[in-house]
C-alpha cells in the first residue's frame, strides 16, 4: 500500500524562505511503514500512520522542508551521508542518523524499495525503486516536466541531469514517478 499526506511549510536555503506544499510517502502494510521525507507536520504523518509501526523515515534528500518533522516521528532516519551539510543546517545539535547506501534495499510489509543514488539535486539525493510495485519515489530529482531544481548551493544541473538519465530513464517506462512536490508522471513520459 501506498498513501500520499500533502503537507505544507517552508523551504529555506541561501538566505531565502518560499512557502512549499511536499508529498510524504507511506509505504507499507496494515502493521508497518516506511515514511519517505518526513516533512512540515509530524501530527498529520502520524495521524495517517496510525497504529501502524513506522520501521524507518528515509529522506530522499536533507533540505530542511522534506527532513524537518522527522524528528517528531520516533524512528530510525536514513539518509545519504553526502548530504551531512544540508542535515546539519536543520539539525545543528547533529540529530543521528543511520547512512543510506546506493544499491541498499529496505523492506517494509512486503514493498522493497532500492536505493538508487542520484545526485544533483543535492550531493545525496536518492530514488527509492520499487520494482515490485512499478513506482520509483524521486524526492526533488525528477518532477512532472523535468529535473528539480538545481540553482542553489550543493546542487548542479549536469549532475542532476545524468542522474536522470543513468538512474532514472533506464527504469521501465511504465513505472508512476511519486515525486516530493506536485504530481506523478512516469519515466515514459518524462523520456520525451
Amino acid at each position: 500500500m501506498i498513501e500520499r499526506v500533502i503537507t505544507s511549510g517552508t523551504f529555506s536555503l541561501d538566505g531565502g524562505t518560499w512557502e512549499v506544499d511536499n508529498n510524504v510517502w507511506i509505504v507499507g502494510d496494515d502493521t508497518e511503514v516506511i515514511v519517505i521525507d518526513a516533512a512540515h507536520d509530524a501530527t498529520a504523518i502520524l495521524e495517517a500512520v496510525g497504529e501502524r509501526r513506522i520501521k524507518a523515515v528515509v529522506c530522499t534528500h536533507a533540505h530542511n522542508d522534506h527532513i524537518n518533522a522527522a524528528a517528531g516521528l520516533g524512528a530510525p532516519i536514513r539518509l545519504h551521508p553526502a548530504d551531512d551539510v544540508l542535515w546539519r543546517q536543520q539539525y545543528p545539535d547533529g540529530l543521528p542518523y543511520e547512512p543510506l547506501a546506493d544499491g541498499e534495499r529496505i523492506t517494509a510489509g512486503g514493498i522493497e524499495l532500492e536505493v538508487l543514488h542520484t545526485p544533483g539535486h543535492s550531493p545525496g539525493a536518492v530514488c527509492l525503486y520499487a520494482a515490485g510495485e512499478g513506482v520509483v519515489f524521486t524526492g526533488d530529482t525528477l518532477f512532472k516536466g523535468g529535473p528539480g531544481a538545481t540553482g542553489r548551493s550543493y546542487s548542479s544541473y549536469d549532475t542532476i541531469v545524468e542522474s536522470i538519465r543513468t538512474r532514472l530513464l533506464t527504469l521501465p517506462p511504465e513505472t508512476v514517478v511519486r515525486t516530493g512536490h506536485g504530481d506523478e508522471t512516469t519515466i515514459g513520459a518524462e523520456a520525451v
